[in-house]
C-alpha cells in the first residue's frame, strides 16, 4: 500500500523541492499553498502517483484544521507531515506592520503546531510517522530586525525537540531542519536580498535534500552547511546580548 505525504508551502522552495524528492520515492502526495493555479501545474506534472492539492492560506486561523478535516472527509492516509510553509520579516519589531507579524506568529507557530496536533494521533495508532519541521539556524539566538520571525523559529525547535522525547518508542519520529540563508522566494518576501546573512546563501535542492535525509532516518535536528553549524553551536556558548549583536551585524546591508 502506498504511502501519503502531506506537505506545507509546496508550490515553491524548499517545500516545492520535498514535493520533488517525496515523488521521486514513489509517495502520494497531498499538496498546500495558498495558489491554486500553481497547485494544479504542478498536479498535472505527475502521472505516476495521486496528488490531491488544497489551496489554504494556513496564516488565517483555523485553516489548519480544515486542512486536517479535508483529508479525514477524503479518507486519505497521511504517513509523512512536512511543516515546510512560513515567512520572515526584516525590520524594527516597533516599525514593521502588526497585522503582518501576527500573520507571520500564526504561520510558522500555531499552524504548525496544530497540523501536528491532529495528524500525530493517528501516526501513533499505526506505530509509524515522520515529522519534518523546518526550523532555521535562526532559532539558536535572539533576532534584532528580525525579532518576531527569529522567535517564531525558536519555537519551532524548542516544540520538536520536546516532541522527540514524548515519543520515544512510538515508531514516530520528529526531525526539525535548521537551515541557513537558502535561495528560495523567502529573501525577497522578507526584503533581507542584499544583507550579509544571504551573501553566501545554500540552494535550496541542496538544503532540502539533506532535511529529507535527515527525517527519513529519523534524525532528530539537522543543520545545513559547515558555516551554518558552527555559527549554531557557538551561539550556544556565547552570552545572548553578543549573539543578538552578531545576529543584528548580519542583517544590514553588504
Amino acid at each position: 500500500m502506498k504511502k501519503t505525504a502531506l506537505i506545507t508551502g509546496a508550490t515553491s522552495g524548499l517545500g516545492y523541492e520535498f514535493v520533488k524528492l517525496l515523488s521521486k520515492d514513489g509517495f502520494d502526495l497531498v499538496l498546500v499553498a495558498r495558489n491554486q493555479q500553481k497547485l494544479e501545474e504542478i498536479k498535472q506534472t505527475f502521472s505516476n502517483i495521486q496528488v490531491t492539492v488544497i489551496a489554504k492560506d494556513l496564516s488565517i486561523a483555523g485553516a489548519a484544521k480544515e486542512v486536517f478535516r479535508e483529508m479525514e472527509d477524503k479518507q486519505i492516509d497521511i504517513d509523512i507531515l512536512v511543516n515546510n510553509a512560513g515567512f520572515g520579516l526584516m525590520g524594527k519589531f516597533d516599525e514593521l506592520d502588526i497585522h503582518k507579524q501576527t500573520e507571520m506568529i500564526q504561520l510558522n507557530i500555531t499552524a504548525l503546531t496544530e497540523l501536528t496536533y491532529y495528524f500525530l494521533p493517528g501516526f501513533k495508532r499505526k506505530n509509524h510517522g515522520r515529522i519534518l519541521n523546518v526550523a532555521s539556524t535562526a532559532a539558536f539566538q535572539p533576532g534584532p530586525l528580525m525579532a518576531v520571525y527569529y522567535a517564531t523559529k525558536a519555537f519551532v525547535l524548542s516544540f520538536s525537540e520536546a516532541l522527540v522525547e514524548e515519543l520515544n518508542g512510538s515508531g514516530v519520529t520528529v526531525t526539525t531542519l535548521c537551515p541557513g540563508a537558502t535561495k528560495t522566494n523567502f529573501a525577497s518576501i522578507a526584503n533581507v536580498e542584499g544583507t550579509k546573512m544571504f551573501s553566501n546563501a545554500m540552494s535550496s535542492d541542496i538544503v532540502a535534500q539533506k532535511g529529507y535525509e535527515a527525517m527519513m532516518s529519523g534524525k532528530r535536528v539537522v543543520i545545513t552547511g559547515g558555516l551554518n553549524k558552527a555559527g549554531a553551536y557557538s551561539a550556544k556558548f556565547l552570552p545572548r546580548s553578543l549573539a543578538a549583536k552578531i545576529a543584528k551585524y548580519v542583517a544590514r546591508e553588504k
